[in-house]
């Protein structure tokens, strides 16, 4: 391979993976809510486990 070749392959896959972590940073409604879903059924989940004791 030649260099230059070599330098933009490193270059695209720099960049590819700063535009990748950087887009992940973000949280959306849907992850939001989500979340919020996850933790109304845990809680749930525990006080039904505590009133079957």
């Amino acid at each position: 391979m030649n260099i230059s070749r070599i330098k933009i392959f490193v270059l695209c896959a720099i960049a590819f993976c700063a535009f990748g972590i950087t887009g992940c940073k973000k949280e959306g409604t849907a992850e939001k809510a989500g979340k919020e879903f996850d933790h109304t059924v845990e809680s749930a989940k525990e006080k039904l486990h505590e009133s079957t004791k």
